[in-house]
C-alpha cells in the first residue's frame, strides 16, 4: 500500500500569525470578564484551580503548555493515566458540562495564540501520548503538525468528538483540506462558523451557506487515509479501548 502523500501547505501560513494575534488580542480583551466569572464559578462549585494546564504538541511536534478553564475533577486521571475523553464523560463536572457545550473552557487559549504557540484556525492540538499512539495506526497523521494548532478548525465544525480511529481519519481529511486551501477569507468564515456553533446555531445548512460543508467521501484524501463511511468500528478501533489498554499495559 502506498504511503499517504504530504499535504501541500498554503502560502497563507507565512503571514497568518499577524491575523491570529490581532484577532486573538481583541477577543481576549472582550473575553476577560467571561473568563474571570467562569473561573470563579468553577472554584466555588468544585475543588481545585480554575485554570487547567496540559502539555500538547504544536508545530513540528514541539511541546507547549495549553491553558483551559477546568471542566473535570482534579483527580480525573489519577487512577488511569492519560485516557481519551468520552462524549458522556463521568469525569466532567456539572459546571464543566455547561462551559464545554458553550466552548467557554477554551477561551484561555487566546493567550497561547498571543504567545505564538497556537493559531485561531488549524488542527486541534493533541497530547503527546495520543499523537505517538495515533502515528502508529494512521499513516500521515504527523503531517497535521506542519502548522500551528488551532483554537478551532474545519474538522471541529463538521464533525463531533472522536470515538474511534475512523473518526480521527475523517478529521484528518478536514485538517488536510484546510492546510491546502487556507486563506484569510477561509479563516474569516471559520471564525463566523465557530461563533454560530457557540450559540448552538451551527448545522449543515449554515455550514453550506458559509461554504464550510465538506463531503468526506468526495475528498481526494479519503482513500489515502483509508476513511470508511457509515461503518461500526471493530473493538480494537475504538479510541477509549486503545488508550485504556495502552495505559494499563
Amino acid at each position: 500500500m502506498e504511503r499517504c502523500p504530504e499535504p501541500i501547505v498554503s502560502s497563507y501560513f507565512r503571514w497568518k500569525s499577524i491575523f491570529d494575534r490581532v484577532f486573538a488580542f481583541l477577543l481576549l480583551v472582550l473575553s476577560i470578564p467571561v473568563i474571570a466569572l467562569t473561573i470563579a464559578i468553577v472554584r466555588l462549585t468544585s475543588q481545585g484551580p480554575g485554570i487547567y494546564k496540559q502539555v500538547r504538541l504544536g508545530k513540528d511536534g514541539k511541546a507547549f503548555t495549553i491553558y483551559k478553564i477546568r471542566s473535570m475533577r482534579v483527580d480525573a486521571e489519577s487512577a488511569t493515566g492519560a485516557i481519551w475523553a468520552a462524549r458522556k464523560d463521568h469525569r466532567v463536572t456539572l459546571v464543566g458540562k455547561v462551559i464545554r457545550k458553550m466552548h467557554i473552557d477554551e477561551l484561555p487559549q487566546l493567550y497561547n495564540i498571543l504567545r505564538g504557540e497556537m493559531s485561531l484556525i488549524g488542527p486541534r492540538p493533541e497530547r503527546p501520548e495520543f499523537v505517538n499512539e495515533l502515528e502508529k495506526r494512521i499513516d500521515g497523521y504527523f503531517y497535521r503538525l506542519s502548522v500551528k494548532p488551532g483554537l478551532t478548525g474545519l474538522a471541529q465544525l463538521n464533525q463531533a468528538s472522536d470515538v474511534n480511529l475512523n473518526d480521527v481519519r475523517q478529521k484528518l481529511v478536514y485538517d488536510f483540506e484546510y492546510l491546502e486551501k487556507a486563506s484569510f477569507w477561509f479563516d474569516f468564515r471559520l471564525v463566523m462558523g465557530t461563533a454560530l456553533k457557540v450559540v448552538n446555531f451551527c448545522n449543515p445548512m449554515t455550514l453550506k451557506w458559509l461554504g464550510l460543508y465538506y463531503d468526506i467521501e468526495k475528498s481526494s484524501w479519503a482513500i489515502p487515509l483509508q476513511v470508511v463511511a457509515n461503518t461500526v468500528p471493530k473493538e480494537e478501533e475504538r479510541l477509549s479501548g486503545i488508550f485504556e489498554k495502552r495505559v494499563a499495559s
